[in-house]
């Protein structure tokens, strides 16, 4: 199936901006700019049939203000947007640290446009008229990559983790951790002061689908904080309401 270019009405600000704002819960989280209604109608159905959770923005703007306020996994980018272009989005976007991977959905298929593109720092463009068959699989595969390059030795204040050695301290004192300990411990720490929920946990420790029913992610976070923070100061894990968790000095907002 191939989406068809249509306008049709926006809905109000307001209404949006309380959808946009307001915690997702439990499911990977995707930013789609897009000004067409019919496209981003087509585009939002197909991935929250695939469980993901999906904010729309219709315009650079408003999109600028949502990649500053809030934390997505992925954002999908059209570049003819109202008010600000997308290729002014894309590189507010690259000046954030954690930053997104950025899927560009474009009508501009010439080669020039593509390079400038992937040049500016997008992971992947895609031209339309597309599948979404296509469009989900690169989706899939963005959201498998590391979110940033990651050196060998992660730090976060007095904690230190060697990614090759296996080996985890806090103030100098060895810390013994299971192989899912380290794993989570390690995703935590390569997300540093910023919410992950207990879906992003799932997918990218355990490698399976999010059921709503386990508690696996609580039970071993609770390992965790006996590990690393029980007798030590400050906490580095926080419990960030609505969403998941943080690893962090600062508790980050829900």
């Amino acid at each position: 199936m191939r989406a068809k270019a249509r306008r049709g009405k926006q809905p109000c600000a307001s209404t949006r901006w309380q959808r946009l704002l307001r915690p997702k819960g439990e499911r990977m989280r995707i930013l789609l700019v897009e000004d067409d209604k019919a496209v981003a109608s087509f585009v939002r159905k197909g991935l929250e049939s695939e469980q993901y959770a999906v904010d729309v923005s219709w315009n650079g703007e408003e999109a600028q203000t949502l990649v500053g306020e809030a934390n997505f996994d992925l954002v999908i980018l059209d570049l003819v947007l109202p008010k600000v272009d997308g290729l002014e989005v894309l590189k507010q976007i690259r000046g954030r640290r954690p930053s997104p991977p950025v899927l560009i959905l474009s009508g501009r298929a010439r080669v020039e446009d593509r390079v400038k593109g992937l040049d500016l720092g997008a992971d992947d463009y895609l031209t339309k008229p597309f599948s979404f068959t296509e469009l989900s699989a690169r989706v899939r595969a963005l959201l498998r990559r590391p979110l940033e390059p990651v050196g060998i030795v992660l730090r976060v204040e007095q904690l230190e983790m060697d990614r090759v050695e296996r080996v985890v301290k806090r103030n100098g004192r060895r810390i013994e951790l299971t192989p899912r300990e380290f794993a989570l411990l390690e995703y935590l720490m390569r997300n540093a002061e910023r919410a992950v929920t207990r879906a992003m946990i799932i997918e990218h420790v355990w490698n399976f689908s999010f059921d709503s029913m386990t508690n696996v992610v609580d039970v071993y976070i609770n390992y965790l904080r006996k590990k690393v923070d029980q007798g030590f100061q400050p906490k580095l894990i926080h419990t960030v309401r609505n969403i998941g968790y943080s690893l962090g000095v600062r508790e980050v907002a829900a």
